[in-house]
């Protein structure tokens, strides 16, 4: 190895430090920290994000790349190359104090976010809120100033991503989702749910998370569960990934259908080719390839009607009688069931992406100005009301339950629907060669597991993303096969 390639090793290592550190302070934020330590971990965090930021934006750090460039020799070693300059090009526009303070105020803004959820109080939440999207308006005004701001924030969280394409794309799954429920609600066969609804005891909880983890192929050495307000997937490195759950003491199905989506997360970080360790392409893609497994493991495996059947013993063992006088046909259904509801993480597969477009269109429009933070609520509940037919009862059921613009997340929402339709492909070309409805119903995920990291997880960033979505759908991307997957389940589903 030259030693401006070793030159650049070396900045990936001290930058990949940083970020563990980092990560590890942001899982300690949302799990075991007091309430009370917010501001001793945002001052923490400051100094962090700015000497991280010194590390990567400076002169000598430009004269390395430029040089690694013309050393560069291997497939990978120009990847990482390619890679460290995106984010080189991308933060060395931004000042270096707006950096280190944005930094600072989603630290500051998580905390006051659950505290707002929990009492169901938007006006605690909406000066952090007001704050974060005018700094996501400036950042993108130093990446671009001549494009939509909203735009801007698309393409870095699914690089290639515009406006025009993704209205394009939900106005696709709008035209199959919204006729579909309809048509269930009005001639659909009853779905019977009234066991979900019962006392499922916390120790039983945990015994079928770590039945689901087991089931899924997570090693106990190398990803662990924890708890918090909302689930979430971090990744320290290729060795060391967190998942966490959300325990709710008479809805059993929330906690194992969160474990398995997030399982799905910590499948891919845990699967990188270890060759990428601490560089600059290691870690997923993009967040919709990262979307299409937890969404392909939470759904097209967890809720399968093959799957089910293997999960349903598995319920008696854990919980007896609770499941007396329930056939598996219908436990099937009910954890299938289509029907507006409040909350995204608890939706269905057909109603989940009009979750996401009513996200969509109002960060869209905060990011644009064409909304204000303290109208937010409002559009909030009478896009619910236009969408899913239903009165959002309060601010915690409403505005505030999703994390994501808490952490400065704006422009991160299309990628659960993008991920759920590359999901949908996947399996549609992976079914030519592999018996799903054999191997779930015995349990054995492993073909599948060996499928996707062959075509997807080892790969980490050494490929660009559009070239990783054609190798995990086998071939162009084409939304159709999510909205044909949607209406065949669930014409059958409702007997329709």
């Amino acid at each position: 190895m030259n030693q401006t390639i070793t030159a650049l090793r070396a900045l990936e290592r001290a930058l990949y430090a940083y970020h563990y550190a980092q990560n590890v302070i942001d899982y300690d934020s949302e799990t075991v920290a007091p309430a009370g330590s917010a501001a001793g971990r945002a001052e923490a965090m400051e100094v962090l994000s700015k000497a991280e930021f010194d590390l990567l934006v400076n002169p000598d750090t430009a004269a390395l790349l430029a040089a690694a460039r013309m050393a560069a020799e291997t497939e990978q070693e120009a990847a990482e190359v390619r890679e460290l300059q995106r984010r080189y090009d991308e933060i060395h526009r931004i000042p270096a104090e707006e950096y280190a303070a944005f930094t600072r105020l989603v630290q500051q803004s998580i905390p006051v976010w659950v505290q707002a959820k929990r009492s169901s109080d938007f006006s605690l939440f909406a000066p952090y809120l007001e704050q974060i999207v005018e700094a996501r308006r400036s950042q993108a005004r130093y990446f671009d100033p001549n494009r939509d701001p909203y735009e801007v924030w698309l393409d870095r969280y699914e690089r290639g991503l515009t406006i025009a394409a993704c209205d394009e794309f939900f106005a696709t799954l709008r035209g199959t989702i919204v006729p579909l429920l309809a048509e269930i609600g009005r001639r659909g066969a009853p779905v019977r749910t009234d066991f979900l609804d019962q006392d499922w005891p916390l120790e039983g909880q945990r015994a079928v998370s770590a039945r689901i983890m087991e089931i899924w192929g997570l090693d106990p050495d190398h990803c662990a569960l924890g708890e918090s307000e909302h689930p979430f997937t971090t990744e320290f490195w290729r060795g060391d990934v967190r998942i966490t759950t959300h325990y709710m003491p008479r809805d059993v199905f929330s906690n194992l259908y969160s474990v398995a989506h997030e399982a799905g997360h910590a499948l891919y970080e845990l699967n990188i080719d270890p060759a990428l360790d601490y560089t600059a392409v290691t870690g997923g893609s993009t967040m919709g390839l990262h979307e299409s497994q937890s969404r392909l493991f939470e759904n097209y495996v967890g809720r399968s009607r093959a799957f089910v059947s293997y999960l349903d013993p598995i319920l008696r063992e854990i919980f007896p009688g609770k499941l007396d006088g329930v056939s598996t046909e219908e436990l099937y259904r009910a954890v299938n069931r289509a029907e507006p509801s409040l909350i995204r993480t608890e939706a269905d597969e057909l109603t989940y992406a009009l979750h996401i477009m009513v996200r969509y269109e109002l960060e869209k429009a905060l990011l644009q100005g064409t909304l204000a933070v303290k109208d937010l609520p409002a559009a909030w509940n009478a896009k619910y009301r236009e969408y899913l037919g239903i009165e959002v009862p309060d601010d915690a059921h409403g505005v505030l339950q999703d994390i994501h613009w808490a952490m400065g997340d704006m422009g991160y929402f299309p990628s659960y629907a993008l991920g759920s339709a590359y999901g949908a492909q996947a399996m549609a070309d992976l079914s030519k060669t592999l018996d799903f409805d054999t191997l779930f119903a015995a349990g054995n995920l492993a073909p599948l597991r060996d499928a996707l990291r062959s075509r997807l997880w080892q790969y980490g960033c050494l490929k660009e993303p559009q070239d990783l979505v054609r190798s995990l759908c086998g071939g162009n991307f084409d939304p159709h096969y999510y909205t044909d997957y949607l209406t065949k389940k669930y014409t059958e589903l409702y007997k329709l």
